[in-house]
């Protein structure tokens, strides 16, 4: 009986073995995918944050237009459209942005006007996933595309197109019950980027 209990023991010890492999190998391959899913995940935060930028830049530059025309409520319009001339790049921004969050952006920074204004960035990450015991992660890399869109806040009625022009500037009638009633001859409180266009995160087609 002694030597049956010892041969089982003897028996049992290789398989002992193999569930301690096994599960450090389940163990390993967990940490391989979590390891991609944190790369993953730090690309798309790069490529929110450098699509955020972008959009955010182009805005200010919009409303820093309409300031320079704001007694000119004919080009209103095309402003809020963002179809403005003499504007500077944006895509600096989304570079800077993902710099700052380890990616870089890959292929173009993609402004577009129709049917929404904003900025589609790609990016990818400068670290790889790392080694792990899946082949080839320790050089691949994650990449992510993030849509940004810029939307007026606001909307005017022209003067002509409301039972004349009386020579005042139209009211603007923004979100969150905030109009502004535009003194030509006191210009003192005006509102700012932020109420005048607003920028969040699309779906990328």
């Amino acid at each position: 009986m002694i030597t049956r209990k010892y041969g089982d023991a003897g028996q049992a010890f290789p398989i002992y073995i193999t569930v301690v492999a096994g599960l450090l190998f389940l163990a390993f391959a967990y940490l391989a995918v979590g390891q991609a899913a944190a790369t993953r995940n730090g690309a798309q935060t790069a490529a929110d944050a450098a699509a955020l930028a972008a959009a955010q830049d182009r805005r200010d530059q919009l409303a820093g237009k309409w300031l320079e025309n704001v007694l000119k409520p004919g080009l209103w319009k095309d402003i809020f459209r963002g179809e403005v001339e003499g504007l500077d790049p944006s895509c600096w921004r989304a570079q800077q942005l993902a710099n700052e969050n380890d990616a870089h952006v890959v292929g173009d920074c993609i402004p577009h006007w129709y049917p929404e204004l904003g900025y589609t960035v790609e990016v990818e990450t400068n670290d790889p996933v790392g080694d792990s015991i899946v082949p080839g992660t320790e050089a691949t890399y994650a990449k992510a595309t993030a849509k940004a869109v810029i939307t007026p806040r606001c909307t005017f009625q022209l003067p002509d197109e409301d039972n004349g022009d009386n020579g005042d500037l139209p009211q603007l009638n923004c979100r969150d019950n905030k109009n502004w009633d535009l003194d030509p001859e006191h210009l003192s409180d005006l509102p700012g980027a932020e109420d005048l266009f607003d920028v969040h995160l699309a779906d990328t087609d």
